[in-house]
């Protein structure tokens, strides 16, 4: 290894001899006082002086004799830029044997008597840097430290003020360095109680964080259940509710019905227009319940997509004809854009997407003083999805109103809102039936210009398919001869729709009331009429009842052998009902009581009846 010599870069300290015991003390205490003179702190004082120590007394147990040199090096130009500071060198020599295995010393796999491989990899640990040369002729061990960064640059002035000082110290007094090390042992130790003090603390802050992170889980869970128990009962509020609502309704609606087709006679031109707006207004009611419903069985999962293939054509078709009665105002055209020749056909579920464009052409006319609503649809065969589009020459929403008119009751104040009444329902579900879809819905509009509501759809539904079933649908009209003197019985909780039904059945072929008609205000009742001579030719049954609902009923009558020949016609409030209900396998038909026609319902027993008949051994037709 180079000896130690003034050149370019390289600026000598101090030389320490090791011959006694003694000079592996003073050259600790040198090492120390060197790294004070250079800038050092004390930590990285003590670690110097302690790593200085150590291979001084390997070079003296182990070499015999040997020298301690201090010097301070420039970087170099090749040195990587966090070397580029100066550092202290600290060269230990001896005259003794060599390592014998250097690389097992090295690696902490060789340990001497005299400790040889601790004093070495402690060293090691302490310096930035560390290099050992070896032979018969003795060995050199190299220890560098770079200066702190804080620490400006030392010139030729600065080392030479230092070099002088070291000079003019008064030789080492064993004792006096044993003192300062007990001194420095006594800092090492107020500091490390200092340390353990800072992470006990440290410790005890982060228990009782996690302690508040899992309190606040804790909490943030019992919300979570909390939430979710308040929605499933909201949603079960709605379902419960939209029946109770619904009975009094469709009551309402079937006798205002009877009333409109003068079932009991004429009606005065007064009288028409009062009952008019019963039902008009009972219908608008029907349509808040259906929406209530609609929403809350979205939210909790359970309204079903039964995709089917239909044409924009056929979609439009429909729609026109429907919303033709919500143009009142003749100032506003209402659009319908035919659809390309080649527009693909659609497999989704057609009714959710009409009942979105119904509201928003719904809305579009009524906040519309003049002008036009115009429907159109587009194809975007990249991505094979359906732009359904209503734009508007209305009033225009404002862009801090946009947001709102998605949430549920939500109302934009402006003139036309108090002739336009609404309930806050319809954009909110319309969105929800997007998702459900698999679409979105998106809104530009600028007040005083209009709107334009859009409502993109994959082309064909990917989602999992509902059973397809009759549903509420009406039955077709059987054709045939009329049945004559056929007796039904009516099992129902609702007495105005038991009397609504009576009517229906009054004077349409099946004789008069007295007789022919037979009513059970519930199920057990129902049960009993069912099987008393002479049994009905065919029953009328709602489901929700209490005592006895219709689905107990209906297993009841399947079951028994005097009534399961005769046939049951489901007629309810229960949106869920449905002709794929494994539970209604016995119905000959399932009727929905919104809006219930005197046609329907008679079209519905004659098939029953007729089929009924049809089935039976010959000798009990």
């Amino acid at each position: 290894m180079t000896p130690v010599v003034s050149g370019a870069g390289w600026w000598p300290i101090l030389s320490v001899p090791i011959a006694v015991e003694a000079d592996v003390v003073t050259a600790r205490q040198r090492a120390r006082r060197v790294a004070e003179l250079v800038g050092f702190d004390a930590q990285d004082q003590t670690r110097i002086a302690t790593a200085v120590s150590e291979i001084a007394r390997n070079a003296f147990e182990h070499g015999g004799r040997g020298r301690a040199q201090f010097a301070l090096r420039d970087a170099g130009g090749d040195d990587p830029p966090e070397a580029q500071r100066q550092r202290l060198v600290v060269r230990v020599s001896d005259d003794g044997p060599g390592f014998g295995d250097l690389d097992a010393v090295l690696e902490g796999r060789h340990r001497s008597k005299a400790g040889l491989g601790v004093g070495l990899l402690g060293a090691k640990r302490l310096m930035d840097g560390f290099r050992v040369e070896t032979g018969a002729g003795g060995s050199t061990v190299e220890l560098e430290k770079a200066l702190p960064r804080r620490r400006s640059r030392l010139d030729r002035e600065d080392l030479g003020e230092v070099v002088a000082r070291l000079a003019r110290e008064r030789a080492v007094d064993p004792l006096n360095v044993l003192s300062e090390q007990n001194r420095e042992l006594v800092r090492s130790l107020d500091e490390l109680k200092a340390r353990q003090d800072e992470l006990a603390r440290l410790n005890q802050e982060l228990e009782d964080t996690n302690r508040g992170v899992v309190a606040l889980y804790a909490e943030l869970d019992a919300r979570a259940e909390q939430l979710r128990q308040a929605s499933d009962l909201k949603s079960r509020f709605l379902s419960n509710m939209s029946h109770e609502f619904r009975t009094p309704l469709n009551s309402v609606l079937a006798l205002s019905r009877l009333l409109l087709d003068r079932t009991d006679g004429e009606l005065s031109e007064e009288q028409e227009r009062q009952v008019g707006y019963i039902r008009k207004s009972t219908e608008s009611l029907a349509g808040l319940v259906d929406d209530l419903l609609d929403l809350a069985k979205v939210e909790a999962g359970k309204l079903d997509v039964r995709p089917a293939d239909f044409t924009a054509a056929e979609l439009f078709g429909g729609l026109r004809g429907a919303l033709k009665p919500l143009r009142t105002n003749e100032a506003v055209a209402l659009v319908f854009e035919e659809p390309p020749a080649d527009f693909p056909p659609l497999s989704t579920d057609e009714a959710k997407v009409a009942q979105v464009l119904r509201n928003f052409v719904s809305n579009a006319l009524k906040f519309t003083p003049e002008g036009e609503v115009r429907v159109s649809a587009a194809h975007d065969r990249d991505a094979d999805r359906v732009l359904f589009a209503v734009a508007d020459t209305g009033i225009g929403i404002a862009p801090e109103d946009q947001p709102r008119v998605f949430e549920e009751f939500a109302q934009i104040e402006n003139p036309l809102q108090s002739r336009a009444k609404g309930t806050g329902l319809g954009l909110p579900l319309s969105r929800r039936l997007a998702e459900l879809l698999g679409g979105e819905i998106a809104l530009r509009s600028e007040p005083g210009r209009g709107s334009v509501f859009m409502l993109s759809i994959p082309r064909v539904f990917s989602g999992v398919a509902a059973v397809s079933g009759a549903g509420l649908a009406e039955p077709p009209i059987a054709t045939g001869p009329r049945d004559r003197g056929a007796c039904v019985l009516v099992v129902d909780d609702d007495k105005a729709f038991r009397y609504a039904l009576r009517q229906m059945l009054n004077g349409a072929g099946y004789g008069g009331p007295a007789h022919d008609v037979v009513e059970a205000a519930d199920g057990v009742e129902g049960l009993r009429l069912a099987r008393a001579e002479p049994r009905p030719d065919a029953i009328l049954l709602d489901l929700r009842m209490p005592v006895l609902d219709g689905y107990a009923v209906l297993r009841a009558l399947a079951a028994d052998p005097l009534t399961r020949g005769v046939p049951v016609i489901v007629a309810t409030s229960t949106a869920e009902a449905s002709g794929a209900d494994a539970r209604l396998a016995h119905a000959r038909a399932v009727l929905s009581k919104d809006g219930l026609s005197r046609e329907a319902l008679v079209a519905a027993l004659r098939g029953a009846i007729a089929a009924s008949r049809a089935a039976a051994p010959e000798g009990e037709r």
